[in-house]
């Protein structure tokens, strides 16, 4: 018989990455949460025993930056495709992106019309950001009241007409109506006055219609304005090493500015990208190697605080093999762990860095409380990840939704084993839910740049609701 303290599930790892470092560890866990930590050998009463020797243990993944596109061209992607890529990919919570789903997420019914298409899917748990677009101001309180993670604009055209940019004027009353309430604006930021069209259907072309310059100008605007309106702003899918200056003087004057890159930015060149290769196509564009390595800096002196995926994917036919007619997104939701963590390794970073930038600070920018660190009383979201395994990238094994990947054939490093949400292992049964923003402390930038601690602490927990109706 179970003694009453018994514990549902108790994991061991050799290697557990825990806030204070890796090491041994036995994570007991209780009710859905974590219950405690423990020597790796500490005997302990549970239902479930699972011990995984050297494989690693990490926190759930958390990915900010999902387009999941549903409802309204849930043939590109869905709840129930994209939840199980991420699940395989070691990814626990997922925000849903406000475009590309009709109608998109600008008001506070097409909130409940996304919610209702994605109840009773969701195989990991899920949030979801509002939309600032032309018109949408007066709906930003009512969406923050409903539970949105924040607002994304775009400074230049979205590639669909029903999320069209923000004007200077409009930015600002956006960035002053989003203060007022203590909100969060996430930016795609390119200078539409700088970008022009391909000149040719090649990559070299694309690349040079879409300079680092554009990426510089616009963060600079954003910087000026979230000054004027001290509005918590976060800059999108950093590509140009150009923006890393402005943003580091911005956090170091206190602006309340932060910033993320992408795995795709992380791993990939524009000197491989194979001509026609159109499944490379993003925007902002994958570029130089040299810029590639500007951008590993500047993770590691914390002006870029978050990697996640912008997980963009299409159905095969709009990648054409013409880079000036090609839909622009890339697809990587289930592989961003391994591509990180092949390049992160061979620069010296350890499993503790890659999971402050993939899953602690992600889970910080969104207000996901009890999520982000193996820590007691957080949610007991947890990933076998075997960290020295060779990763073999065939799309026909991915789970989203098109097989287009520009990691197809790339051998990547370490392959997930398990996920655990709130301690039961992830299957085909849908047991996510949706979260809202808790109200622990926020990714700031801290001191001399570098990011605030922001991991929660007592009983301050993210509000979850059922994603059944």
């Amino acid at each position: 018989m179970r003694a009453e303290n018994a514990m549902d599930l108790v994991i061991r790892s050799r290697r557990a990455v825990l806030p204070d470092g890796e090491g041994p560890a036995a994570v007991a866990v209780r009710e859905g949460r974590i219950a405690g930590l423990h020597p790796y050998d500490a005997v302990l009463d549970a239902a479930g025993q699972v011990d995984l020797g050297d494989t690693a243990l990490l926190p759930g993944l958390v990915d900010t930056h999902v387009h999941v596109n549903e409802p309204g061209r849930t043939h590109w992607e869905g709840f129930a495709s994209a939840t199980r890529a991420a699940a395989a990919g070691g990814v626990t919570a997922i925000v849903d992106m406000p475009l590309n789903s009709l109608p998109p997420t600008v008001n506070v019914g097409a909130l409940a019309e996304k919610k209702r298409a994605a109840a009773g899917q969701c195989l990991v748990d899920v949030g979801f950001w509002g939309g600032a677009i032309p018109g949408s101001l007066r709906d930003l309180r009512d969406l923050h009241e409903a539970g949105v993670h924040g607002f994304k604009c775009f400074l230049s055209p979205s590639g669909v007409e029903e999320f069209p940019p923000l004007g200077a004027d409009e930015l600002r009353a956006v960035m002053t109506e989003i203060a007022s309430f203590g909100g969060l604006l996430v930016v795609h930021a390119e200078d539409p006055a700088l970008l022009g069209e391909p000149a040719g259907p090649g990559y070299p072309e694309f690349l040079d219609s879409r300079p680092g310059q554009a990426e510089r100008r616009a963060v600079e605007r954003v910087v000026a304005l979230a000054e004027e309106t001290g509005v918590r702003a976060h800059i999108l899918h950093v590509s140009s090493a150009l923006c890393l200056e402005p943003l580091a003087e911005a956090q170091r004057r206190g602006v309340r500015i932060t910033a993320e890159t992408c795995p795709h930015y992380l791993t990939l060149t524009a000197e491989e990208v194979p001509p026609g290769a159109t499944q490379f196509k993003c925007c902002p564009p994958i570029r130089s190697a040299a810029n590639r390595e500007e951008l590993w800096r500047g993770l590691a002196d914390a002006v870029l605080s978050c990697v996640v995926s912008d997980h963009s994917p299409s159905t095969p036919d709009l990648k054409v093999p013409d880079f000036a007619a090609a839909w622009g997104g890339i697809s990587s939701l289930q592989l961003g762990l391994p591509a990180v963590w092949a390049e992160a390794s061979q620069r010296g970073h350890g499993l503790g860095q890659v999971v402050r930038w993939m899953s602690e600070n992600p889970a910080a920018l969104a207000g996901l409380d009890g999520k982000g660190a193996i820590a007691v009383d957080a949610d007991a979201d947890l990933v076998a990840f075997d960290a020295d395994a060779d990763h073999p990238v065939d799309v026909a094994a991915l789970h989203h939704r098109n097989p287009v990947t520009p990691y197809h054939g790339r051998t990547l490093r370490g392959v997930v084993r398990a996920t655990w949400l709130r301690g039961r292992a992830v299957g085909d049964v849908p047991g996510g839910v949706f979260l809202r923003p808790g109200p622990g402390p926020r990714l700031d930038p801290g001191p001399e740049g570098a990011t605030a601690g922001t991991r929660r602490t007592g009983p301050e927990r993210t509000t979850e609701e059922r994603t059944s109706p």
